[in-house]
């Protein structure tokens, strides 16, 4: 039998959106009973993210945010783009852009920092945090409603038994639960199966975002600029790009996104990532510099059209459970914020009039009409154009759209569809060539092996595998002649492999979930749907410091 504990409001993730939340809530009625349950170690510890953040949200949030010690303290200074080719570059002035382009006025922050700061700001408003406690369960009442969630079972054996010290978790009740797990969430993902809270929604997009933090010569060092890249080395295999941000303590925060739609199921996003240090606009910034930390995220990227539902009787998707990226500005961090606090807002409304369990219309529409929607519908086709017409039609034909929809309310694409899911998207091995990457030196590019050791990364083996294959003999029998099995190469911590035993031609699939940075890319990109992502035991995973 679990125990229970009731609250008003029930936060899933302590990420920028959750903890938004939790404080607005507190804001408005200092009496209600909040908590946030956080799957990792401490508060900070599975979040990653560019970045570059655009203060609306905390603006809205905290007005004073500037007299709290906000670990927000370094402005752009400096914003450069470049189109990258294997042996030069074209800058691209920043003029022809609209101004939701320009990042002056933002500023270089981790939002892992950013999110230990803004708990320790709930905890002194009262609210409950609890890191270390995975939600693996979503709970219903007797309507088909959300009432809460199952959060902090410990001990089941690798064959999903109960162990000797087996611990049922607790069933945590909530007149409302919001969902703030970030990308492909794994409740979710429930949520949004149960209610079918995407019926009416374009496919869901998504792209891989891996990072590394390098301290580097002090020399080299620019303090608050930001270089973004496109082109070279994805060219015209995938969409994608970097981003190289000067932050404190002669230190770089240097990122590589590919989109998830790429069709060659050779393509390894990893090894680009690696290659693309090598270039002439990388290399002597990490030359004779220290890699600090590794990490990889999964982002969405459908924008507008690919927003489900964000509302269910008892609760809502907030930030990027929803899938609120602004594509282009590479920005979501703010989106998240404004988007707990209208949550939040709405509970309190309902709660005040003596409502529970019901659905929050009001968060829907405020989602949809306020700050977030115009942020997102006036991008919309960026995303579509890219995957169409590739970087020349993404920023020739999407800055005209963003233009004229900056400029007088309307976008002369209308609203462009994604069509296919990233899965969708894989073609078959037999139509493309594998490709050669070349091997780490070791000085700027490092294996998979070496990089997650920089993660922090640890799960305790004697549990089930978080990772599930709905049908085993998938990867070997179906992916592996159809797709030559890309999880081997599209998952950037090696938790995938094919093992061959010669003698007895026999081919295994292993899953090294000791691995897993929590990335969802596997959930994502499996081009036979047939790997389930779902949440291991609390505390488990990376332990980034400052991502």
């Amino acid at each position: 039998m679990r125990e229970s504990m009731e609250f008003d409001l029930v936060v899933v993730g302590a990420g920028p959106a959750g903890l938004s939340a939790a404080i607005r809530a507190k804001q408005i009625n200092p009496s209600l009973e909040v908590c946030v349950l956080e799957k990792g170690s401490e508060v900070g510890s599975h979040i990653l993210s560019g970045a570059v953040l655009d203060p609306v949200g905390l603006d809205r949030l905290l007005p004073d945010w500037a007299d709290l010690n906000a670990p927000v303290q370094v402005p752009v200074t400096r914003d450069d783009f470049y189109i990258l080719g294997e042996a030069g570059r074209i800058r691209v002035p920043n003029w022809p852009m609209p101004p939701l382009m320009n990042n002056h006025g933002n500023y270089i922050v981790s939002m892992a920092n950013v999110c230990r700061w803004l708990a320790e700001l709930a905890e002194d408003l009262e609210v409950e945090v609890y890191p270390e406690m995975a939600c693996s369960e979503l709970l219903t009442n007797e309507d088909g409603g959300i009432s809460g969630v199952v959060a902090g079972e410990f001990g089941k054996n690798p064959d999903g038994s109960e162990g000797a010290n087996y611990e049922p978790g607790i069933d945590v009740l909530g007149k409302y639960t919001l969902l703030c797990e970030g990308a492909r969430g794994s409740l979710s993902k429930q949520a949004i199966r149960k209610f079918d809270l995407d019926r009416h929604s374009d496919a869901p997009k998504f792209g891989l975002g891996m990072k590394e933090i390098w301290e580097v010569d002090p020399e080299v060092h620019d303090l608050g600029r930001v270089t973004h890249t496109a082109g070279w080395p994805l060219g015209s295999r995938a969409g994608g790009g970097s981003f190289i941000y000067h932050m404190e303590n002669n230190q770089i925060s240097l990122g590589f996104v590919v989109h998830l739609n790429y069709r060659n199921p050779y393509l390894d996003p990893y090894q680009e990532f690696q290659r693309f240090k090598q270039h002439a606009i990388v290399k002597p910034l990490l030359k004779g510099g220290k890699r600090i930390a590794y990490g990889a995220r999964a982002l969405t990227e459908g924008g507008w059209q690919s927003l489900p539902k964000v509302v269910f009787p008892g609760g809502a998707l907030v930030g990027c459970a929803a899938g609120l990226v602004n594509v282009p500005r590479i920005k979501g961090n703010h989106n998240a914020m404004l988007s707990g606090k209208a949550a939040a807002e709405s509970v309190c409304r309902a709660i005040e009039d003596g409502r529970s369990g019901d659905v929050l219309h009001d968060y829907e529409t405020e989602l949809r009409q306020g700050e977030v929607g115009k942020d997102l519908r006036r991008v919309r086709n960026v995303k579509p154009l890219w995957s169409r017409f590739g970087i020349v039609g993404a920023f020739a034909l999407g800055a005209a759209d963003m233009w004229s929809a900056s400029l007088f309310g309307w976008n002369p694409f209308g609203t462009l569809k994604h069509g296919k899911t990233d899965a969708e998207c894989t073609e078959e091995a037999e139509r493309h060539k594998p490709i050669e990457y070349p091997q780490a030196d070791g000085e700027v590019s490092f294996d998979r092996t070496t990089n997650i050791s920089f993660s922090g990364t640890n799960h305790e083996t004697s549990q089930p595998c978080h990772l599930t294959l709905a049908d085993p003999s998938v990867p070997i029998d179906v992916n592996l002649p159809k797709f030559a099995e890309p999880a081997q190469r599209y998952c950037p911590a090696g938790v995938y492999e094919v093992v061959t035993d010669s003698a007895k031609n026999q081919s295994e699939f292993r899953i090294n979930f000791q691995n897993c940075v929590h990335c969802k890319t596997c959930d994502i990109k499996d081009p036979s749907q047939n790997i389930n992502w779902r949440t291991p035991q609390g505390g488990d995973g990376p332990n980034y410091p400052n991502m």
